[in-house]
């Protein structure tokens, strides 16, 4: 019985603890020479991959803006990424009167591509552990909170020592498992990026969010935008004289695209995954973090979509904060119906059973660890209190005149300070940053949908219980007798000029000494209880970082092997194969989608209006026209595919790569199901979602008649640059 006993226990270490020779997870660059990738399909080195000696394909690999990934796929700076993550650029160049939104936008000459404001490209130039600099500074008797304080310091320092040596870079120490490993990143920091084409909304967004997060899907998801340097080849901002940048590498792309049953891997800087969480983390996501947001954004879309039926203006200036709460609210409901449906919460619950009867069978292990998931648990009953707490005031920047003027008043404030003591925005190295991203979003602010939000947030504050509401609003606006919420929101907004560029503009740079605002003095008030908020969010910093880092120890003991890092935003690759997949009894769905189904799918209301050009050129297709861009198999061009790797939120714009290395796709979202894999590997539920690299060249060929684009994506003889 022993015998059998160890090796169920064995088993179950395999199983639920993510081991770094798992078929899951995202890799790494430093693990990658690890995994034997040939014997799955991988057909070059992996030197070909990345070689610090040497140009590989990680140096096609960007991240775009602050959260997605793109490639470059020509020698001449030019990006390939998702329509939505393009989607900000294409709002802000956008009016009622030239609504690129809508109609998209193409670039007939070099000359015409349209500037996009606060979006840069960041390539990574090289990774090293620096785990023993930040640790060095920590101290057995420190507390929690300044232990996290110190962490950060540290890695302050890391960085701006780094960025002084290296001019026009820019560096991260990322956090690759907390409390214990540290990595710095120093990254090629583009500043001038251009539109170069962005498909209408309706071939960009086609299915809106009916299709969002679903399978089949029939969207053509991508957009083409251009990074430029300095005439010296520099960085350099936005200068009509800049030019192209030349990336070391660009992908090429395969026009015959891949088939059912390819291996196919991806490279891309995915965001955050928890898979090495407790079931505590889980349960406080599920029973509280993910529905109440769930309810809070849902409210706020509603509201927003309500005032944007007023005029077309309304609507894109409310376009991108409705598309992104929209996102992240089905994403949520995605993650809660798979996790009841797997038992997700009991599942890891029994991983902790066999791991605390580990930790008990030994005495040096029972007095080290013994109380540790005890201690977990009562971590996460903090955390669940204070996010109750803190939720309705941290959904008071969905109120744009509230997030100005608080992000004002704490800079003035942060400003006082020395530089490495500030919060991040408002380091001299991001300030500017900062600061612009301020002045462009005024352009958004429409006061009638501003009020109903804040109103709607109030009044939910209102009702809460005493213990969560929002001390100063709690003594001032609900105590007896209580100003009605409509009359104090009428008050705010009245003779408030924050959202005014010109105002703000003199408020950041401090030349109104004494600013008489109603926005600016409500954020003064609640300026001591976001104080309070992030002194406790360090705190509960420190101690995750110390019970993750106890946590891994005994884990590793347990699994005997090594685990891989969840995702944090840095370079990755993961790999898995073209693959449909059964989401029910039943049922089960190809892994290519095609050119018929925008067809069938297509209707005269948005968000299936398809537009009528793309549907002749549909109707009109000729296999013997077609070339390489055709599928005998599925008797006609594909538009979207199916594949089993494991991406997440920052993995959108991601390249799809085949075994030899070149791009057959783009990856830009997940099957609703699949987005359980951020807490845990199912891998009969982990399909990412892509356009098809077929539908792209079509569409520019047929659709957009991009002739001088096509030739310098595929690299064919061509008269002329564009």
């Amino acid at each position: 019985m022993k015998t059998v006993k160890s090796i169920f226990l064995v088993l179950i270490a395999g199983l639920w603890f993510c081991p770094l020779f798992g078929e899951e997870g995202m890799i790494p660059l430093s693990e990658l020479d690890r995994f034997d990738l040939q014997k799955k399909g991988l057909k070059i080195a992996i030197e070909d991959i990345y070689n610090p000696d040497a140009p590989g394909l990680i140096d096609a690999i960007c991240i775009v803006g602050g959260g997605c990934t793109g490639s470059f796929i020509s020698d001449r700076g030019l990006i390939l990424t998702n329509h939505h993550c393009a989607f900000g650029a294409v709002q802000s160049a956008s009016t009622e009167k030239q609504d690129y939104l809508t109609k998209g936008f193409c670039a007939p000459t070099r000359e015409a591509e349209i500037s996009a404001p606060g979006y840069t490209i960041r390539i990574t130039e090289s990774y090293r552990d620096v785990s023993s600099q930040v640790l060095a500074g920590l101290s057995p008797g420190m507390d929690y909170k300044e232990r996290r304080e110190v962490l950060e310091r540290t890695m302050k320092e890391i960085v701006a020592r780094v960025e002084k040596e290296s001019p026009g870079k820019r560096a991260e120490v990322s956090e690759m498992f907390k409390g214990r490993t540290y990595v710095l990143f120093v990254y090629t920091y583009l500043k001038d990026v251009r539109m170069v084409y962005i498909p209408p909304r309706s071939i960009g967004n086609f299915g809106g969010e009916i299709d969002n997060w679903e399978w089949p899907r029939h969207t053509g998801d991508f957009s083409l935008l251009r990074a430029y340097v300095g005439p010296d080849g520099k960085p350099a901002d936005y200068d009509p004289a800049n030019i192209p940048y030349r990336p070391k590498k660009h992908l090429r792309v395969a026009g015959g695209g891949c088939r059912e049953g390819d291996f196919v891997f991806i490279l891309g800087y995915p965001g955050r995954t928890f898979t090495h969480k407790t079931s505590h983390f889980l349960e406080y996501q599920q029973r509280t973090l993910m529905p109440l947001t769930i309810d809070i954004y849902e409210q706020i879309i509603g509201i927003l979509e309500q005032k944007s039926r007023t005029s077309r203006e309304v609507a894109i200036r409310n376009a991108s904060l409705i598309k992104g709460l929209a996102n992240v609210a089905k994403k949520y409901r995605g993650r809660l119906k798979a996790m009841e449906r797997v038992g997700m919460i009991e599942q890891k619950r029994e991983e902790e059973r066999q791991l605390l009867r580990f930790i008990r069978s030994r005495p040096e292990l029972e007095s080290r660890y013994g109380n540790l998931l005890a201690e977990i648990d009562t971590f996460y009953e903090r955390q669940t209190r204070l996010f109750l707490r803190s939720i309705i005031f941290q959904n008071f920047r969905r109120s744009l005149a509230f997030r100005l003027a608080f992000t004002a008043v704490q800079a003035a404030e942060e400003r006082k300070k020395d530089d490495l003591d500030r919060e991040s925005p408002y380091m001299d190295r991001n300030y500017e940053r900062t600061v612009d991203r301020l002045l462009r979003s005024t352009r958004d602010f429409h006061g009638p949908s501003d009020r109903a939000v804040l109103t709607a947030l109030l009044e939910r504050d209102r009702d809460r219980p005493p213990s969560h509401r929002i001390p100063y609003l709690q003594a001032t606006l609900y105590a007896p007798p209580p100003v009605t919420i409509a009359s104090f929101v009428e008050s705010l907004y009245r003779t408030t000029r924050v959202h005014e560029r010109e105002f703000l503009q003199d408020l950041l740079d401090g030349k109104i000494p004494d600013p008489k605002d109603p926005f600016l003095e409500l954020a003064g008030k609640l300026l001591p209880f976001y104080s309070q908020i992030r002194d406790e969010e360090k705190e509960l910093q420190g101690i995750n970082d110390a019970l993750s880092a106890r946590l891994l120890e005994v884990k590793k003991l347990f699994a005997g092997q090594q685990f891989i890092p969840d995702a944090n935003g840095t370079l990755r690759l993961t790999y898995g194969k073209v693959k449909g997949y059964s989401p029910r009894d039943g049922e089960f769905r190809k892994p290519f989608t095609t050119l018929r189904g925008i067809r069938e799918k297509a209707g005269a209301e948005p968000p299936f209006n398809a537009p009528p050009k793309l549907l002749e050129e549909i109707r009109k297709l000729n296999p013997a026209d077609s070339g390489s861009l055709y599928y005998p198999e599925y008797r006609s061009i594909p538009v979207c595919m199916l594949y089993d790797t494991h991406t997440t939120g920052g993995n959108s714009g991601s390249p799809v790569l085949n075994g030899s290395g070149e791009l057959v796709g783009l990856n830009f979202d997940r099957c609703f199901e699949g987005t359980i894999n951020d807490f845990g590997w199912f891998s009969a539920y982990s399909r990412s979602i892509g356009v098809d690299i077929r539908y792209v060249l079509w569409i520019l060929k047929e659709f957009a008649e991009t002739g001088a684009l096509l030739r310098e994506i595929t690299g064919e003889p061509r008269p002329g640059a564009i």
